[in-house]
C-alpha cells in the first residue's frame, strides 16, 4: 500500500499502477454533478474556478449531515460517470485526479492518458469509514447547492485504490480477467 500526499504531481502519478491500494493525505475538493455543471458554466462566462485545480483531486461526494461534534457526516463516493461530460475540460485545465466509484467513459479515459492524470476508486457503502479519515471540511463555493456545494477537505490516510492509471490501465477491464485467471489457477 502506497502513501500519497497532495498535491498530486506527474512524478507521483507515474509511480501509481492500476489496482494499487493508496492511503491519501492532504487537501482534496468535493464536487458532484451540479457543481461540475456550475464550474463549466463559469468557465464559459470567462469566470475563474472557485479553486485552483492544477495538480488537485476532486472527490465525487456529497456528504450526509454531520452529527453534533462531527467534522462531516458519512462521505461515500457517488457514481463517477455523471461527471464524465465535464471531466475532459477540467483535466485539460490541470486537474490531476478524481475519486469516485464505477467505470469511466472512453473519452474520459483518453483524457486521463493525454493529461497524465489518475482516477481513484473508493468502495461504495463506505461513507462512515471515509468520514473517519476527513480531518477538516469547509464549503468554499456554491453553498446554495446544499450537499453538492464544493468543499475543501483535509484527509489523512484516506483509503482508495487506483482504478485507471495514467497509461489507461483500467481495473474495470483488467479486474474481471485477473479474477477469472485466479479461479482457473487455484
Amino acid at each position: 500500500m502506497k502513501k500519497v500526499t497532495t498535491p498530486i504531481t506527474n512524478d507521483k502519478i507515474e509511480q501509481l499502477v492500476c489496482g494499487e491500494q493508496v492511503l491519501l493525505s492532504g487537501t482534496i475538493y468535493t464536487a458532484r454533478d451540479a457543481a461540475h455543471k456550475r464550474m463549466i458554466e463559469d468557465l464559459s462566462q470567462q469566470k475563474s474556478l472557485p479553486f485552483d485545480i492544477k495538480d488537485q483531486i476532486i472527490f465525487y461526494m456529497g456528504p450526509c449531515p454531520a452529527a453534533p461534534g462531527e467534522i462531516i457526516g458519512p462521505a461515500g463516493p457517488t457514481t463517477s460517470h455523471r461527471m464524465d461530460k465535464y471531466t475532459p475540460r477540467l483535466l485539460d485545465l490541470g486537474l490531476k485526479g478524481m475519486i469516485g466509484k464505477g467505470n469511466r467513459t472512453k473519452p474520459v479515459i483518453e483524457s486521463i492518458q493525454n493529461n497524465k492524470a489518475i482516477y481513484f476508486a473508493c468502495v461504495g457503502g463506505t461513507g462512515t469509514l471515509c468520514a473517519n479519515h476527513i480531518k477538516y471540511s469547509e464549503i468554499i463555493a456554491y453553498p446554495e447547492l446544499g450537499t453538492e456545494a464544493i468543499r475543501k477537505l483535509e484527509v489523512e490516510n484516506f483509503p482508495i485504490f487506483v482504478a485507471i492509471d495514467a497509461k489507461g490501465n483500467n481495473i474495470y477491464d483488467n479486474g474481471p480477467k485477473l479474477f477469472r485467471k485466479y479461479l482457473i489457477d487455484n
